[in-house]
């Protein structure tokens, strides 16, 4: 297949474009304006440098490159800076996703998969959510990617027959290659276990643990952390799903159990052998107790079974990159 990997040198995507490069028959093309993404993040395929919100060059590139499947990452994605920014947000992770998707159905690209977010659900009362729970998100950043996957199911509904499309919403990603060659380079990063990665390693003075009064055990939130490359690996799963004719479909990826902020963060004392500075904070607003993925869909649909299930593993992969990071 030929295929458009929209983000492709960021995070998640550079290690879906890695996966794509070792399965033989594919040509992969990055379109990537490198704002938080890196060349040296690619393992493979051809690197586009143009900005999404550039129409004409995006159609220009749609229309003549042929070909049969769209993966976009490409988005904004800081919780925080949704709040203060909204339109930044909703202009690139909403306006710009809806233009490629029109592009796709003008020039008869059919299949397409959505970088979605668990941040759709908002709030859940019980923690534990399905694709089917209640979708109320509590930020612009969960509304610009809810509103994205809206125009997807209505444009795949009006063109069932030229035009399907995977959702995945992701949980708690974290961890790198296990090769060491990509990892997370995002600046400013705000994930905890990166940060934690860098905290032990002198790169930030301390990490702060926000809000230790929640109803779960040990009082701090719990999240459903899934390895990069397992959620890579969902991708692929999702453009052999549309390649066989499978129907236009939403998917939770996560593993379906989750840890709370301290047993990451001791995870992370004991898999490094180093102690570091943990201080203790107030919650920040919207953040819930507990986040966690029912993942059974997508284990029944396509037979998945992780193949990094591991904090250790995930906490390991994340620290090894970060320790030897080459960009």
């Amino acid at each position: 297949m030929r295929l458009l990997v929209t983000g492709g040198a960021g995070y998640i995507g550079s290690h879906l474009v890695k996966l794509l490069g070792d399965i033989p028959g594919h040509q992969t093309t990055i379109l990537d304006n490198l704002s938080t993404g890196h060349r040296a993040a690619l393992l493979h395929g051809d690197l586009v440098p143009i900005d999404l919100a550039d129409t004409k060059a995006v159609e220009d590139l749609l229309k003549n490159g042929r070909f049969d499947a769209v993966i976009h990452f490409a988005a904004h994605i800081v919780v925080p800076e949704s709040v203060s920014d909204p339109l930044k947000y909703y202009l690139n992770n909403t306006v710009n996703t809806t233009n490629l998707i029109q592009l796709c159905v003008k020039y008869g690209i059919g299949k397409f998969i959505f970088s979605s977010t668990a941040a759709v659900y908002g709030e859940p009362d019980n923690g534990v959510v399905s694709e089917t729970s209640p979708l109320s998100p509590i930020n612009p950043y969960g509304m610009s990617k809810l509103m994205s996957e809206r125009v997807l199911l209505d444009t795949a509904r009006a063109f069932p027959d030229r035009f399907k499309a995977v959702i995945l919403r992701y949980f708690n990603v974290a961890g790198a290659d296990p090769d060491g060659r990509i990892g997370q380079s995002f600046p400013d990063a705000t994930h905890l276990i990166k940060v934690a990665a860098q905290t032990l390693l002198g790169q930030r003075e301390q990490i702060a643990i926000f809000g230790t009064d929640f109803s779960t055990p040990d009082g701090t939130g719990i999240r459903d952390y899934i390895h990069v490359s397992d959620l890579a690996q969902l991708h692929v799963r999702a453009l052999d799903h549309l390649d066989k004719g499978g129907e236009t479909n939403i998917f939770n990826c996560g593993y379906g159990h989750g840890y709370s902020v301290r047993e990451v963060l001791d995870t992370m004392k004991r898999v490094s052998g180093v102690d570091f500075k943990v201080v203790e904070g107030p919650r920040r607003a919207g953040d819930p107790a507990k986040l966690i993925a029912d993942n059974t869909k997508v284990r029944t649909a396509w037979h998945w079974e992780p193949a990094y299930d591991s904090l250790e593993l995930i906490c390991r992969t994340a620290l090894d990159w970060e320790r030897n990071r080459t960009y």
